[in-house]
């Protein structure tokens, strides 16, 4: 693997979240600690403390995990320029569902501070969208994207993500989800893993929420990305403010195209990703998805300080 190869950063998505993410970076990187300082003070909330010491209850609030993932990956960014002296190289980018928001500002079409108000008012409009709906998800573990097209249709559900092969969500009212075992055991799905979740995101329950958050991303004051970022909604490449709005408004209820858009990233020439967050779900998901191209995740303070060599 050399420098030369061109890299993707790809950022994960709610779910992906931790008690004690970013305490190492805060401790060590003095721009990792203003960009929480900044975000401490911009929300008007303790997101550093609970961050770094929860309690995991708090952290798992759709209003928190959000805002604290964003953070967390332009964390990591910063933190690795203060220990090289230089900004990690990327040549594209792109995030599951949340993620996206951190792709943006990481390749310069949104302010630090831009988008944590945009992924603070997501976050808090989903979750209360998430209070006022019964909604839940459940893994389709085995099925193929027709398969799960046909179940959703015939429950009266949506398709949330399609992460990789045989990884499928849906997502939907809790009565009309209880329809979805049988119709997947009658099609030959092998498998079916119930989530557990506060409501049902990427489906037509978060309607509120996109309907709240609409009027924010207008008035955000959005660029052109430095570099080709893909959106999961349309998995394509967004490289206009406009593009950006429309894509960003449309993933709230619309289905995750993660497996379409890291094929449309190595479809570029990418076959080098790294992965900056938590957890390290999206490397999994990019094996799955082409054992062949390479993933490294990028989590902890001492990741960048032991592995200069392979993040240059």
């Amino acid at each position: 693997m050399t420098s030369l190869k061109p890299r993707a950063l790809i950022f994960p998505g709610q779910g992906a979240q931790k008690v004690g993410m970013g305490a190492d970076l805060y401790e060590h990187s003095p721009s990792a600690r203003a960009l929480y300082d900044l975000a401490d003070k911009q929300l008007g909330w303790p997101l550093s403390k609970i961050s770094f010491q929860g309690p995991e209850e708090s952290l798992t609030e759709t209003r928190v995990c959000q805002p604290a993932l964003y953070v967390y990956g332009l964390a990591l960014l910063a933190a690795f320029q203060d220990h090289t002296g230089h900004p990690l190289r990327f040549e594209a980018a792109a995030g599951l569902s949340l993620g996206e928001y951190t792709a943006h500002a990481a390749a310069g079409s949104l302010t630090f501070q831009t988008g944590l108000e945009l992924v603070a008012d997501r976050g808090r409009l989903m979750e209360e969208a998430c209070n006022v709906t019964e909604g839940t998800m459940i893994t389709l573990l085995g099925a193929t994207p027709e398969q799960a097209r046909e179940i959703a249709t015939l429950c009266d559900v949506d398709v949330a993500n399609l992460n990789c092969p045989g990884q499928i969500v849906l997502s939907g009212e809790k009565k009309k989800m209880e329809g979805v075992a049988a119709a997947a055991k009658a099609r030959g799905v092998p498998r079916i893993v119930p989530l557990n979740v506060a409501g049902a995101y990427h489906s037509r329950l978060m309607a509120s929420a996109a309907k709240g958050l609409t009027p924010h991303i207008i008035k955000a004051e959005i660029a052109a990305p430095r570099v080709p970022v893909v959106s999961n909604f349309t998995a394509d490449i967004t490289d206009t403010p406009e593009q950006i709005h429309a894509a960003l408004e449309s993933q709230v209820c619309g289905s995750v195209r993660w497996e379409e858009s890291v094929q449309k990233l190595i479809g570029l020439g990418f076959t080098y990703f790294m992965e900056c967050g938590p957890s390290r779900v999206l490397a999994g998901l990019v094996r799955r998805i082409n054992p062949s191209v390479h993933c490294l995740s990028l989590e902890t303070y001492d990741d960048i300080v032991k592995h200069p060599r392979a993040l240059n």
